[in-house]
């Protein structure tokens, strides 16, 4: 996966401006959206010379590819945490739990609404940022990189059977997720809560071929 920095912050200073450019850049992807983002008014709000900006960022793509891998680890954080709390009866479990906490995410993540895990939205659940669903990697698709990391996160969880075949199986589960849940929020700013509650029963029905019931 390619570097999403132009340097990594060493000092612990360094590490909390990057952190602030971060938490500054996704409360103005809420306000003004992606094409008004700024570099400038990223460094302003976050109290950093511009100058500080660029030795940690390339240009505002690389400050929001940033942002996406930060949400992306905190929702592996969110639901491996999960796991380890709950008593997860079936597989299926897996699949609401996870569901779960990207919708929880949405509702309440600052800039999560407009990139998520790399994908930038110029409308709510609407078009897309051209060149954006190669955020996270340039050789692969975002929601692949997701798929990768889901797979190493719950495939013990799963007992599921290594190969490409539950491989593929899980990304296609996650491309439908991902429509499904755009679909969601596009009819409903929040969530349209029977909309997520399709998504998940398609996931479940989905995989239980491969999975088994």
């Amino acid at each position: 996966m390619r570097s999403t920095l132009r340097r990594r912050p060493a000092q612990r200073r360094s590490v909390e401006r990057v952190e602030r450019m971060l938490d500054e850049c996704a409360l103005l992807l809420d306000e003004v959206g992606y094409e008004a983002l700024t570099t400038k008014e990223v460094a302003r709000r976050a109290e950093v010379p511009i100058g500080t900006f660029y030795q940690f960022f390339h240009d505002k793509q690389g400050l929001v590819r940033a942002l996406a891998l930060r949400n992306l680890e905190a929702f592996l954080e969110r639901v491996a945490e999960r796991i380890a709390a709950a008593e997860l009866g079936h597989w299926t479990d897996l699949v609401d739990l996870a569901v779960d906490e990207f919708v929880d995410m949405k509702r309440t993540t600052p800039g999560f609404s407009v990139v998520d895990f790399g994908q930038v939205l110029l409308g709510p659940g609407g078009a897309a940022l051209e060149g954006s669903r190669r955020a996270l990697d340039g050789a692969h698709e975002n929601n692949v990189v997701v798929a990768d990391r889901l797979r190493a996160l719950t495939v013990e969880q799963l007992d599921a059977p290594a190969g490409p075949g539950f491989d593929r199986a899980l990304l296609v589960a996650i491309e439908a997720t991902d429509a499904v849940l755009k679909l969601a929020f596009r009819a409903d700013p929040s969530g349209d809560e029977e909309l997520i509650a399709e998504c998940k029963q398609l996931v479940r029905r989905y995989l239980a071929d491969h999975l088994g019931h």
